[in-house]
């Protein structure tokens, strides 16, 4: 088990020139512990030190930036040391250059400072405390902001230095709980087309911080305010001018704000917003980060579908084309193909609770196909619908209605006279119904015994092996779940009598191939 007085003589051993600097000595002045340890050392050390490092702490090493020469240790239990190069010969030539002032601090490892460690969640976690205040370095009034709780840029150019800070700023407001200062807030707008200089990497990191951070649409549209969108994601800064009409002042973005903060609510509410199943629930919600981001893009492309038919304002195929938008932002900030892939799923497919609940009855086969068709994206597609749905009600109406949504799902007509809040209470009825079949009937609806395999329909209909055995078997899948038989031998039977229906659905499906 790492021991804080052993990990600090370690480092006192093995990087004697690095100081102990940015969020891990900010969090000390916080009392908070902090997940990781961030070191500046000489740039001609850096790769040594953190191989040295690596082989006694038995950690995986690697290079995180080569231009800022950063490189990263994390150990098995989750901690991460992060040792970057000294900006200069000396510290007291690098704290000038740091992004903020309560950064500009810095803390010699010989000091040997008493850390402590503990275990969240299964991992470590340190405090730095009980140093000399002799030992510490502080030549922007650091400790000062730290007191008053404000981020303050360090010098007038430290975002043409690292336009990362212009989303720095932002995640560290929201993890701490700062306020950037007015002067701050002037340098980021003077820079902001500069957001899209970072590599992907790290501006997904910072973002990802962000989003796992309380009220993250607070500080999302404090960022669109100030032009950080209009560089990164011109569609998000498109949205604040379409369906005013609509939406009111603010049109898609703020629909969209409200999407962030309400799935944040249901996020951090569980119980209170599907008491029933907030237990079976809970594993669903570990990435907050993904969600948000989720709902941050769900609409990305309304303003390019956005059109009038028939006086109305319609966004046709909005789902489909801001799956594909959300793609190339995605994969410019190099988020895994599985994380893609997921919110992908989700954009696309958001539209397809409400087309269930446009029908008076739900069947379980419209349910089956549902969860099958979606995947992995079933349930987090139901929480995104949720913080949809609810956008469209005050805070107060939705508190009003969350006992309701657990009763059974009221008729069209019943909805549709109780007014928009009316919709919007049968949709979240709707979901629940949806969460309820898929966690009480899931042997039955969702994931059915097959009663019949290949060779069954292969023997029993003289076919050969081919396309036309899947297509029959998801079939046969459907027809169980509408309860047309319960066991083998009825499936059998079925089989036998439908002989000429089944074999004629291969013809179908070929109609529905384009021939090349």
């Amino acid at each position: 088990m790492l021991k804080g007085s052993y990990l600090a003589d370690l480092l006192a051993e093995k990087a004697p020139n690095a100081y102990y600097v940015g969020g891990c000595l900010l969090d000390s002045f916080l009392g908070k512990y902090s997940g990781d340890i961030d070191l500046a050392l000489p740039r001609a050390e850096v790769k040594q030190t953190a191989k040295n490092l690596g082989s006694t702490l038995e950690a995986a090493v690697f290079e995180m930036d080569p231009e800022f020469c950063v490189w990263r240790l994390t150990t098995k239990d989750g901690f991460q040391i992060d040792l970057s190069a000294l900006e200069g010969d000396d510290i007291l030539k690098d704290l000038p250059r740091r992004d903020f002032t309560i950064n500009a601090l810095a803390l010699p490892t010989i000091s040997k400072p008493t850390l402590k460690i503990k275990t969240e969640n299964g991992k470590k976690r340190i405090l730095i405390y009980d140093f000399r205040k002799d030992d510490l370095i502080d030549l922007n009034k650091g400790q000062k902001a730290i007191k008053n709780k404000k981020i303050i840029a360090n010098n007038s150019s430290i975002f043409e230095a690292d336009p990362l800070r212009l989303f720095r700023a932002f995640r560290i407001a929201s993890e701490r709980g700062f306020e950037i200062d007015k002067n701050t807030l002037s340098l980021i707008k003077e820079n902001a087309s500069k957001a899209n200089k970072p590599s992907g990497e790290r501006i997904q990191e910072e973002l990802k911080r962000l989003m796992r951070a309380p009220n993250t649409a607070h500080y999302l549209q404090i960022m669109e305010d100030l032009g950080l969108f209009k560089k990164l994601l011109p569609q998000l800064a498109n949205q604040k001018d379409c369906a005013e009409c609509y939406y009111g002042k603010g049109g898609v973005w703020k629909h969209t704000l409200l999407v962030v903060e309400r799935i944040e609510f249901l996020l951090n509410n569980l119980k209170l917003c599907i008491p029933e199943f907030y237990k079976e629930l809970k594993p669903f919600c570990q990435d907050h980060a993904l969600y948000k981001m989720t709902a941050l893009l769900h609409d990305i492309a309304k303003p390019e579908t956005a059109k009038m038919k028939d006086g109305r304002l319609r966004f046709f195929y909005h789902e489909q084309q801001g799956a594909r938008r959300a793609e190339y932002f995605l994969k410019d900030l190099r988020y895994s193909s599985l994380e893609r892939k997921l919110i992908c799923k989700m954009i696309s497919s958001h539209l397809r609770p409400s087309n269930l609940a446009s029908n008076e009855i739900v069947t379980n086969r419209g349910v089956y196909k549902f969860f099958k068709e979606l995947g992995p994206a079933g349930i987090p597609l139901l929480f995104l619908c949720w913080a949809d749905y609810t956008s469209y009600v005050s805070m107060d109406s939705l508190k009003d209605m969350l006992p309701k949504t657990q009763d059974p799902v009221m008729t069209l007509e019943e909805g549709k006279n109780l007014g928009a809040e009316g919709k919007t209470l049968r949709h979240l009825q709707m979901l629940n119904l949806l969460f309820t079949k898929y966690f009480k009937e899931s042997q039955k609806i969702i994931l059915p015994k097959k009663l019949l395999d290949g060779k069954d329909i292969m023997h029993n209909l003289k076919l050969p092996s081919g396309r036309i055995i899947g297509i029959i078997l998801e079939y046969l899948a459907e027809a169980q779940v509408e309860g047309k038989f319960t066991n083998r031998d009825e499936a059998l039977t079925y089989l036998i009598e439908h002989k000429q229906e089944l074999r004629s659905l291969g013809d179908k499906d070929e109609k529905h191939i384009k021939k090349p």
